[in-house]
């Protein structure tokens, strides 16, 4: 019996001890993780990387004709709008007539021309007819010599009025007193200040419509005493619009103001921006952000990188397809769509950018 209940013992050790082993190599069976094959589709990989530290300035603005590529038509005389050929935002093709307009100035050049002409055919007659006195011996040549002066006097008389009556308008102009504005180049109008009716004053010396191609606009934002140094020409932008705020218009700050607006106490910056499709209108409102590059550099991953959970932070290390690792990351800022990182990660170490969350939640399922 005492030969027994130690061989007994031994057994039972021996059971004890291989029942512990099979139980350690199924937990770490368990902690084994690989990618399946639908994870690592679904996935992208991207290097950790040392970059410029950049900061993001919200800025707000509106859209606005390009300065440049705009036309301005002034009234060639006083008078009365008889009709408006065109509306705001109508687009017109150089030469097309945008305004008629009836005036006494013009009416009154016509007048002009017509007592010219006549002048012009007396002064002629008398110059011919001194000519053939004097070679008769019957004039003297001084009497020749002021037909003559007469009749250049009466020719640059006429030329004169023509001069006026074609710089009102010339072919576009009417001996009743009538002229027609037209569009000097083709585009969009963009201004309009008169309408059939309105009467154009002679001491008036605003121009009567504006037109723009609209295939370059620019965006005028406010910069506020405090954001004055984070911003510098050449600057990258992205410009959204509460027309289409899911469309990212992206150009450079071209030109910055060197005073202050009186109205709003913000310094003008001037952004130039392509407009394909013409769906930039001016007066639109804009949200600009601002790219600012500062002198630090710090370790940067994509946002879509980042992992929340608990309050905490994490990434994914990546070595391989069954070599995966999450790790806590302390982040220091976030810039679009970049976060840059105190500690966690090193420099060149891979992570999962694309689909970390998914993997995430399938890596720690398995633990």
């Amino acid at each position: 019996m005492k030969k027994i209940l130690p061989f007994a013992l031994i057994a039972l050790t021996v059971l004890v001890a291989t029942s512990c082993k099979e139980h350690v190599e199924v937990k770490e069976e368990k902690k084994g993780f690989c990618l399946s094959d639908t994870a690592q589709k679904m996935m992208s990989i991207d290097s950790v990387k040392l970059t410029d530290i950049e900061d993001e300035i919200q800025l707000s603005g509106e859209v606005s004709f390009d300065e440049n590529k705009v036309n301005k038509v002034f009234p060639r005389g006083s008078g009365q709008v008889i009709e408006s050929k065109v509306s705001l935002g109508d687009k017109v093709e150089a030469g097309q007539v945008l305004a008629v307009v009836k005036s006494a100035e013009v009416a009154g050049s016509y007048a002009d021309m017509s007592t010219a002409d006549a002048d012009l055919a007396i002064t002629k007659r008398q110059m011919e007819t001194q000519e053939s006195l004097y070679k008769s011996g019957i004039a003297s040549e001084r009497e020749l010599t002021e037909a003559k002066q007469n009749y250049e006097k009466a020719k640059a008389a006429k030329h004169k009025i023509e001069a006026m009556l074609n710089i009102n308008g010339g072919s576009k102009t009417t001996a009743g007193g009538t002229y027609y504005l037209t569009a000097p180049i083709s585009g969009y109008i963009v201004e309009k200040k008169v309408n059939a009716g309105n009467f154009i004053r002679p001491d008036m010396g605003d121009y009567l419509f504006t037109i723009s191609d609209l295939k370059n606009v620019w965006i005028l934002a406010n910069v506020f005493e405090a954001d004055i140094p984070k911003v510098k020409q050449g600057y990258g932008v992205k410009v959204t619009t509460l027309a289409y705020p899911d469309k990212e218009f992206k150009g450079t700050i071209e030109n910055i103001s060197e005073v202050l607006d009186p109205t709003n106490k913000a310094l003008k910056v001037r952004i130039r921006l392509e407009n394909p499709g013409m769906i930039l209108k001016p007066e639109m409102f804009t949200k600009v952000i601002v790219n600012n590059k500062q002198n630090t550099k710090a370790i940067a991953i994509p946002k879509v990188a980042v992992v929340e959970e608990s309050g905490k932070t994490y990434a994914i290390l990546y070595r391989n397809n069954c070599d995966l690792k999450v790790v806590e990351i302390n982040i220091l800022k976030t810039v679009g769509d970049k976060t840059y990182i105190n500690s966690g990660l090193q420099v060149g170490d891979k992570i999962i950018t694309k689909g970390a969350l998914l993997i995430y939640d399938e890596f720690t399922d398995n633990q």
